[in-house]
Parts: C-alpha cells; structure tokens; sequence
C-alpha cells in the first residue's frame, strides 16, 4: 500500500518538486538504493534477533517514511526521501517473508501464496486510496501523512499476533535441522535468486510494456492497452489466492514449474496472434502462472536453513529486484535495437528457463508442501 499510494501521487510531487523526466527517474534511482541496501542489512539482523523482533519496527519505519515525499520541493530531497521509503519497505520485507514461512509451517499446510496476495491487494488498495484523495482534491502531503499514520498504528496493534522466540525452534521441531553455516551463499540459494531474477524481470517488463506493446504493436487504443498490465495484475492476484490448495495438492517443484511455463505459453499467445484482445488474455494468463512462482521460491529460500533464513531470503530478494528493476531498462533497449515483439520474448525465454531449474526446490521446502502421500 505504502508504494501504490506513493506511485499515484507521482506528478503532483513531480509538479512541486519541479523536475523534468530526467530529474524524477533520478529521484526514482532512491527506492531502489534504498531497497538493495536494506535486503542485506537486514536479513543479518533477522538471522541475530529473530523476525518477529525486527519486523515490527521495519513496518512502522515504512509507514512513516512515507511522509517524506510529500514535502518534496528540490530533487536531493525526494532522492532522499526515497531512499528512505525504498530502504523500509526493503527492510520489511525479508522479515515479514521469513515469519510467514514460520506462520505457515505452523499452521500445518501451504499459505504463503496468501501472504502475497495480500500483497496484492494492497497494490490496488493504495491505488484506489490514492486515486480517490486525488479526485476529492486533498494534496499528496495530507494523503501520505494520513496514510501513513493508520498503516504505523496498524503495524503496532498486530504486533500481539507474532510468534514469540527464535524462527529456528520450530524448525528444528519439525523435523528439518538446520544445515551447517557457510561463509559465503550456498549453490541452491543461488540459484533461488537466479529464478527470482527471471520472475521478477519478466513481471517488470509487463509492468512498463504491456500497454506500448498492444497500443504499438496490435494497434489498440489507450484503454484497450492498458486492460494489459491490469488483466495481468488481476489474475495474479487471483492465482495467489487459489496458489495454496493447488501447491498442497501438487506440490512446490509441479506449482513453479507449471506456473512458468503457463506464463511463457500466455505471453506466446500475445506475441504470436495479431489481435488486441488475445494480447490482453495473454498477458493475464501470465500473470496466473507467475503468481505463485515467488512465493514458493521465498518459502524455500527460508526453509532450505532457517538458522540463515535472513541472509538467504535478503539474496534472493535482493535479486528479484535486480531483475525488476533491470527488466523493463532492458526490454527498452532491445525493442529501440531490434523490435519490442522480438524484446518480448526475452521474458517469455526467462519463464522456460525457471520451468527447467525448477527442480531445485525438491529438498529445501517443508513436506507439507509435498502432494498427499509423498514425500519431499
């Protein structure tokens, strides 16, 4: 909610920061120096104290980091107080990611999915929030502040809601031990973060491109276009939603597997058929096969070794969002060179590929992920 919210206000800041579009992508540089600093510093700090512990303090900094932009008159502020949204969100992440693992390995059965579907919908209701402040006339000040304000208080009265102690007790507990420290990122954990890389390039790019690619290529006008990402969006949020049940019944390696080459096969039908409308569908059938890969590939970075789970998670974040933010750059260079079709096939050849290495989770999830009646 707190980078929907910020993302709909983005021309008003623009207009009183008074930047040009050189200028405001600079500032924008800020979320993601903030966010790739903060994966690393705080998945040690989740490995020493424990998620639940750093967690909260992480939402509440995010919450009210979001006022800073508000008051943004000069570009080296808003840099600045980008940075600082960029670095609370990153520091919330991996904590929130490593409880919900935790959170879910007691709960008995496959929820991550769930987790990120709230993640979701909290895209589209930091939208909508920010969308409606916008048409009621109140500036984007009062519309962070009051934001941020609910979303702190919130972060504190749930705090009850945490599990109490190390994240690695219950791991033990269950069965799966932790494995030895290693000084530097164990091979899996790698390539984790090479599958989140190609997720996460691949949902960036439909992000920036979707709508140019059906307006430029398939000729569609302005709101067929945008019926792209928002198709690709609604449907990924919906395979979040149902990702539990089918990852209980067929399991982690089966859901990311077949995930990716759904989406691989979703975005063939848009660039192989010369309507708008198949472009829209393809782009949303992506968005279903990728809903879950991410958060089966979190789960497993967690549960591969729970006593590292901070640093693990805080790599593989950290590459997923090298590949968001470097996707939508690249697929821009491409298609200026080349051809914005031949661009897009980058991604679609990055889903066949997290199909091919999905093996890799076999063995670092917990085996209630498993089908029924196998084992992990």
């Amino acid at each position: 909610m707190i980078i929907a919210v910020w993302a709909s206000r983005i021309p008003e800041i623009k207009q009183q920061a008074g930047l040009n579009d050189g200028e405001l992508s600079l500032a924008l540089l800020g979320l993601a120096v903030g966010s790739l600093a903060a994966m690393q510093f705080t998945g040690r700090m989740v490995d020493r104290h424990g998620s639940a512990a750093v967690m909260l303090p992480a939402a509440v900094f995010a919450s009210l980091a979001l006022v800073g932009p508000g008051f943004a008159h000069s570009l080296p502020y808003l840099f600045t107080a980008l940075v600082a949204v960029g670095f609370g969100c990153g520091m919330l992440g991996v904590p929130m990611n490593v409880h919900a693992a935790r959170v879910e390995r007691r709960y008995g059965r496959p929820i991550m999915a769930s987790f990120h579907a709230a993640f979701s919908i909290g895209g589209f209701t930091g939208a909508a929030v920010g969308g409606a402040t916008a048409l009621l006339g109140l500036g984007a000040a009062l519309t962070f502040v009051s934001v941020a304000a609910v979303l702190a208080v919130l972060a504190v009265a749930v705090r009850g809601w945490l599990l109490r102690g190390p994240d690695t007790v219950a791991a033990t507990a269950a069965g799966r031990p932790a494995r030895e420290r290693s000084r530097g990122i164990p091979l899996r954990i790698v390539l984790f973060g090479a599958a989140a890389f190609c997720c996460m390039l691949a949902e960036g790019s439909v992000t920036d491109w979707a709508a140019v690619y059906l307006h430029d290529a398939r000729g569609a006008s302005g709101a067929v276009a945008a019926l792209g990402f928002s198709a690709f969006s609604a449907l990924m949020a919906a395979g979040r939603l149902v990702g539990d049940r089918l990852t209980a019944t067929l399991g982690t390696v089966t859901i990311v597997r077949g995930g990716a080459l759904l989406a691989a096969a979703g975005l063939a039908l848009t660039l192989l058929t010369p309507w708008a409308v198949t472009g829209v569908a393809g782009f949303a059938i992506m968005g279903a096969g990728l809903s879950c890969v991410i958060p089966q590939v979190f789960g497993a970075a967690v549960e591969y070794d729970p006593r590292r789970a901070g640093r693990n998670l805080g790599f593989v974040s950290a590459m997923g969002q090298v590949g968001l933010l470097s996707g939508p750059v690249a697929i821009g260079a491409v298609a200026h060179t080349v051809d914005i079709a031949v661009a897009l096939a980058v991604p679609a050849t990055l889903c066949v590929a997290i199909a091919l290495s999905a093996s890799a989770l076999r063995g670092a999830v917990a085996t209630r992920t498993a089908p029924a009646g196998t084992s992990a």
